[in-house]
């Protein structure tokens, strides 16, 4: 029985490992990506040879795959919780929203704002890019000050320049 609880256990850290590294290999993260695949390696092999090797067989093989998807539950939620990376946030108005806007920037929000021509009327866009870990205090916002306002979020694969990469260029070098 310690045998079953082991393997379930190595599933438990093996998967988790295994989709944050494949999230940072994604993400151009390769060094700590590398580091976590040598570690993973590690648990997959002893786990997978506690599978093959003990007398349970169908029991172990059974308890290897509810590890497998309950580390990729696991493994998402911490990844949600670390939130790694960048989104990019258009919002479409029907009304120039000023309060919105400053609101927004008062709160480190960088926002470009665009005029469009909708299908009845004018349209305003704003477009954010900012860290994923406020994506929700960033809709919230939003919600609070513009509730019928259309949201869209999107993750940027990568960016050069403009106002958060040169504040990204200053907070590295007061570091």
């Amino acid at each position: 029985m310690k045998e079953i609880l082991l393997i379930l256990l190595l599933q438990l850290l093996y998967v988790p490992l295994f989709t944050l590294r494949t999230i940072f290999l994604v993400k151009n993260i390769t060094t700590l990506a590398s580091m976590i695949g040598i570690v993973e390696m590690l648990i997959y092999v002893f786990g997978l040879s506690l599978v093959f090797s003990g007398d349970q067989g169908l029991l172990a093989m059974i308890v290897y795959a509810v590890g497998f998807g309950l580390g990729i539950i696991i493994g998402t939620r911490i990844e949600q919780k670390l939130a790694i990376g960048y989104i990019y946030v258009t919002i479409n108005t029907q009304i120039r929203n000023e309060e919105l806007i400053q609101v927004m920037r008062n709160e480190g929000f960088a926002v470009t704002t665009f005029v469009g021509e909708g299908r009845d009327s004018q349209r305003y866009k704003y477009e954010i890019l900012t860290k994923r870990n406020r994506e929700k205090e960033l809709f919230m916002l939003v919600q609070h000050h513009e509730p019928s306002a259309f949201i869209i979020s999107y993750e940027p694969k990568s960016f050069k320049g403009g106002f958060l990469v040169k504040r990204m260029k200053q907070h590295k070098k007061h570091k």
